[in-house]
């Protein structure tokens, strides 16, 4: 079993979830800080293999030095915010319907299949929700797709409230700091899905996401667009109709649609939600404002 502090919270549900928080913040965001470094080293060794393999076109180094800057802005906005998200999150499990221990292999593949559902839910309102695509589309702002994309994360979930959506696990009664942990480590599979190397996983593409799906995921061509959510499986977006196969003899594209491609991280990060203003700004009524708040990208 994972070895985490998790005796280190409070374990009455009359305690505040303010003195939980330290605890909290120890143990969730750690895949995601242990495995930065590692990943710069994954994106070198890609570029490397891409320009002996004669697909330098597959990289763009200005782009690459931007998805770092985006990268290390990300991760201090998760410094500076963790405390933000520890609170409802452990609000809800102070208030949990059930003492669900992590001692058994059930308990977290049952942790695992919840982070996976609500993931999915998430990242579908992310494409379909302007105020959730406001941060979610840093993600999709690389023209390029390779390893270095992976890491152009938004800097402002905590604003749209992307935690929101798993908010039910800590409420069921999982522990929030396995929570974070689980979705940490989906996000360093994730890494791997972004590879610029063409992989095929035989079978395993039936019910895992894979480097093949998820190029579709970012293509922006029209048959690509709002495709395959998933996380670490993609039985989700099988289920609920949103899975497509990588369409043959068609070339992917990638990038914002309507969107100028920049290298400026601080612009990168932040140019949806100036834009996301001037709609609203410029809405003529409160259902309009609403709509563009709420409405499709």
């Amino acid at each position: 079993m994972p070895s985490l502090p998790l005796r280190a919270l409070s374990k009455s549900k009359d305690a505040s979830p303010m003195t939980d928080i330290p605890a909290f913040l120890s143990t969730a965001p750690r895949p995601l800080f242990g495995f930065f470094p590692v990943a710069l080293v994954f994106i070198a060794v890609e570029i490397l293999y891409m320009r002996l393999a004669h697909h330098a076109d597959e990289q763009d180094g200005r782009e690459t030095v931007a998805s770092i800057g985006v990268a290390v802005g990300d991760l201090a906005s998760r410094i500076l915010t963790g405390g933000l998200v520890a609170i409802p999150m452990l609000f809800c499990y102070r208030h949990r319907l059930f003492d669900i221990p992590l001692d058994t292999v059930w308990s977290w593949i049952a942790l695992f299949l919840g982070v996976e559902f609500f993931y999915y839910w998430f990242h579908r309102a992310s494409h379909q929700v302007r105020w959730f695509w406001a941060t979610h589309a840093v993600h999709h702002s690389a023209t390029h797709f390779n390893l270095s994309a992976a890491i152009r994360l938004g800097w402002t979930g905590v604003i749209s409230g992307a935690f929101l959506f798993f908010l039910p696990l800590a409420l069921i009664g999982f522990h929030p700091a396995a929570i974070g942990l689980t979705l940490g480590l989906g996000l360093v599979y994730q890494f791997f899905l972004h590879t610029a190397v063409p992989v095929r996983l035989g079978p395993l593409e039936r019910v895992l996401n894979t480097p093949a799906h998820h190029r579709v995921h970012h293509a922006s061509n029209e048959t690509c667009l709002d495709k395959n959510y998933g996380s670490v499986l993609i039985v989700f977006d099988r289920l609920f109709g949103s899975f497509a196969a990588e369409p043959a003899g068609e070339a992917l594209k990638f990038g914002l649609k309507g969107r100028e491609p920049s290298t400026k991280p601080l612009h990168i990060a932040l140019s949806e939600w100036g834009y996301l203003w001037r709609d609203f700004r410029n809405a003529p009524n409160l259902s309009r404002k609403i709509r563009v708040l709420f409405g499709a990208p």
